[in-house]
């Protein structure tokens, strides 16, 4: 009975852990780091790409661009809209 138990529930595990995305597992986004003196810390890329147009969009909403990271997912960076 254990072992039918156990197997059901490293299945179950399994199962789970391959329904999930890597984008859902990773912040895999590519966003913009703004430079001081921004209203915002990061953009995010619309494209998912170092773009001169996305690019464009983040300095139209108060971005002045400093580099290229990966999203953050802090609650305390502030990301432009």
């Amino acid at each position: 009975m254990k072992k039918i138990l156990s197997f059901t529930g490293v299945l179950f595990l399994l199962v789970t852990l391959f329904s999930i995305s890597p984008r859902e597992i990773s912040a895999g986004e590519l966003c913009f780091l703004c430079s001081s003196g921004s209203s915002c810390q990061q953009c995010r890329s619309n494209s998912g790409k170092d773009t001169q147009a996305d690019r464009k969009t983040c300095e139209q909403r108060g971005c002045k661009v400093s580099g290229t990271s990966s999203c953050s997912t802090a609650a305390n960076v502030k990301v432009c809209r």
